[in-house]
């Protein structure tokens, strides 16, 4: 970007340097019917340099309007990397919760295998211990597929836009 904002630079200055050399020549005619300027320059030299002037003229506003559609494509991008961060972020959010909610239920699954365990191993069944282990054990399952649905969404939500960027591209 600094390389075309150098060159319309440069460009600026070419055409304004020809622009007052172009002026120059014209205030110093002595007679305008005249084939020829005091400079020695000639009628056909100054339309030269007028041509010139124009085409650099074209080239700049050419270069400008490049800039403009680079910049544009650029905000235009970075507007979408933003919007799919923050889509990630959530994402992200969202997976960290499930994975917590899945330690705890692990953890309340082992905690209470080791009281029904304790339990059997005195001959005492009870059934109260039975009841928890299997609701920890339902938390657990329940905890692990939404942690697995997240951990899913966050695998849509990075491929999607890839996947339609290079069907985009296969289109054009």
């Amino acid at each position: 970007m600094t390389q075309i904002d150098e060159l319309q630079r440069r460009i600026t200055q070419a055409l304004d340097r020809i622009a007052k050399g172009v002026e120059a020549v014209e205030s110093r005619a002595v007679d305008p019917a005249a084939a020829t300027a005091p400079d020695g320059a000639d009628a056909e030299e100054l339309v030269a340099l007028r041509e010139a002037l124009e085409d650099e003229r074209l080239a700049n506003a050419q270069l400008e309007e490049r800039v403009r559609a680079i910049r544009e494509k650029q905000e235009t991008e970075v507007a979408q990397l933003r919007a799919q961060a923050s889509g990630s972020s959530a994402t992200l959010g969202r997976l960290d919760g499930e994975l917590q909610r899945l330690r705890r239920a692990n953890e309340m699954l082992s905690a209470t295998n080791v009281e029904l365990r304790n339990a059997l191993e005195q001959n005492v069944g009870e059934p109260h211990l039975i009841n928890k282990a299997m609701l920890a054990e339902l938390e657990a399952l329940r905890a692990a597929r939404a942690a697995d649905m997240a951990e899913n969404q966050l695998l849509l939500d990075t491929l999607e836009p890839l996947l339609a960027e290079a069907a985009s591209e296969e289109s054009a």
